[in-house]
């Protein structure tokens, strides 16, 4: 009753801000009367300020009731999520990637062994725990350097119109699209020297070539998006000169047109005009100090007929390189619409890497982010499946990005139909990147994501280049290990009969039994028999509009329960 009282008359909340002032108080005594004290009486009247501004701002509610003392709440706010991660989480939970994932990859980038003791922390007996089939016949291969095809091979060249005369052979996990000015300097230096020691492509990202991409002379993956950024005009349209004279650089070795991201697809973007540097200014083709536009959508095209033309003009003008294009799925009648262009021009792409809904980006809406666009599997296996139901699937090569910092997951996505795999997070955790989340903000603690130049520094370029070149080593051979237990001689081999999915405590399955799997041209035919996702949307797809034919799009359910546009069978 008397702390009540006493609350009511002096509430406890102004205490902490009435001790500073009583300290104040008493420090001023301290000082007149023994000649000490001054500096206990400069920080309680600094605190007392702090207070009375606490009182009279407006902005804060928890500060105005609680002066001083306040400011403890946005400490620990700001502090919670380095809080969490060191003394709070487990290694399985935190996200986007958890502290088990992310030590593999920091082992690996550091050369330090990755086995671990004592059995395995995963609870196979959970829902969808997922394992690879072994074989009582191992293989035993001789490298871990596994490549793939792109835009045909020297011996079989690709029927396209305008074909691929530079086919490249492309390891199966390379670096995804990383842009300069997302990433910093040094990032883009060690990124790239990386991928020159180890041997593997470094997509740009929609960026562009900058001067730091060119320094080390690493393979590029040079990715075209809607702001045509290294080959625009300066109204923003596509400039054909300036593409050739980029695009025809030995360095560069594939051409990718950037539809959407996985991320934030459907969504455009802007740099705005203080962070547009000189540097950016020349790699990206856009004035400096000015607003950086990258549209939602291209100019060069509006059709999928006029989109298959487009690549094959930028095959012909980058000098036959292998073209092709990145995007998530959405509206899977857009992607029919697209495919139906190919079948009608005879004009293929070189490859398609699909993007997944769970992959990363520097910054988007939370919506976007959360709720928009197909997860990679979804993708992946509509992607595949199409391009085996028109007999196309041998002329177009895959590859797939999102999440993927292991070889299970490289495995698991080869086995729902990808060619290779891209990682852009697990390739910046090895450059030393420790999931702070304010890749957005400029105040990257590891200098990956910021063009701060003295935060950049702590990122040394050497270094981290050895780092990135060990984790994609130690990844491959950790997928030699993999592709050799189970019996095969190459990750091409492998197919969804190799992987099992725990559906509940007493049933498995194997994930060919689980995905849609279509024959041979059989999307070429009747579709009766066909599942939902093909048999409702693909009369209404065009390929001279990317608008679904007929009005009604409500989709129906299938016969398991599953809308038509899911491509997976429960």
């Amino acid at each position: 009753m008397f702390l009540q009282r006493l609350d009511a008359r002096f509430p406890v909340r102004y205490s902490f801000m009435a001790l500073c002032a009583l300290g104040a108080l008493l420090a001023l005594f301290s000082l007149l009367a023994f000649g000490v004290g001054w500096l206990a009486l400069l920080v309680c009247l600094a605190l007392v300020g702090v207070g009375v501004r606490d009182l009279r701002q407006t902005r804060h509610a928890v500060l105005r009731n609680y002066p001083v003392i306040g400011h403890m709440r946005f400490l620990f706010e700001f502090i919670r999520p380095e809080m969490r991660q060191y003394f709070i989480e487990s290694d399985s939970e935190a996200t986007p990637f958890s502290r088990a994932q992310r030590s593999l990859v920091y082992q690996r980038s550091k050369g330090e062994p990755d086995n671990r003791p004592f059995g395995t922390q995963l609870d196979v007996g959970a829902q969808g725990y997922e394992w690879v089939n072994h074989s009582m016949a191992p293989t035993k291969l001789a490298s871990h350097d596994f490549r793939v095809w792109i835009g045909g091979s020297p011996e079989h060249p690709s029927p396209s119109v305008e074909p691929c005369t530079q086919p490249y052979h492309a390891s199966v996990f390379n670096i995804s699209a990383l842009s300069f000015g997302s990433l910093s300097a040094n990032a883009i230096m060690a990124l790239n020297k990386g991928a020159k020691l180890g041997g593997f492509a470094h997509d740009t990202g929609e960026g562009s070539i900058s001067q730091h991409h060119r320094l080390h002379g690493g393979d590029l993956i040079w990715e075209i998006g809607s702001g045509y950024f290294g080959c625009r005009n300066e109204d923003g349209s596509f400039s054909e000169e300036r593409f050739a004279a980029n695009a025809q650089d030995p360095q560069v070795k594939l051409i990718e047109l950037k539809m959407s991201q996985g991320a934030k697809p459907g969504h455009g973007g802007i740099l705005p005009g203080p962070k547009v540097t000189s540097e950016i200014s020349a790699a990206r083709g856009v004035p400096q100090g000015k607003d950086c536009i990258s549209p939602s959508s291209h100019s060069a095209f509006s059709t999928p007929v006029e989109m298959m033309h487009f690549i094959a003009r930028l095959r012909k003008l980058s000098g036959g390189k292998p073209t092709g294009f990145k995007f998530c799925i959405g509206h899977p009648w857009e992607w029919f619409a697209i495919v139906k262009a190919m079948l009608e021009t005879g004009i293929t792409p070189d490859f398609i890497v699909v993007d997944g809904a769970e992959g990363g980006t520097g910054a988007a809406p939370v919506e976007f982010t959360d709720h928009v666009g197909a997860p990679l599997q979804e993708g992946l296996l509509l992607v595949h499946n199409t391009l085996i139901g028109v007999n196309l699937r041998s002329r177009v090569s895959i590859g797939a990005a999102g999440k993927v910092v292991s070889a299970f997951d490289m495995v698991r996505l080869m086995a729902l139909g990808a060619d290779w795999c891209n990682a852009g997070r697990g390739f910046m955790m090895a450059l030393g990147c420790i999931q702070a989340q304010s890749c957005h903000t400029g105040k990257c603690p590891t200098g990956v994501t910021t063009q701060d130049p003295v935060r950049q520094q702590a990122l040394v370029v050497p270094d981290k280049a050895e780092r990135v070149r060990n984790f994609h080593r130690s990844t491959l051979h950790a997928l030699q290990e993999l592709v050799q237990a189970a019996g095969l001689c190459h990750p091409r081999e492998v197919n969804a009969h190799h992987i099992v999915r725990r559906l509940t405590d007493t049933e498995v399955r194997l994930l060919s039994n689980l995905i849609m799997q279509v024959e041979p041209g059989a999307l070429l035919g009747s579709l009766e028999k066909q599942n939902t996702v093909f048999s409702y949307y693909w009369p209404l797809a065009s390929a001279h509009s990317f608008r679904a034919n007929g009005a009604a799009m409500q989709a129906p359910a299938g016969p398991d329960g599953a809308t038509a546009a899911s491509p997976v069978h429960a």
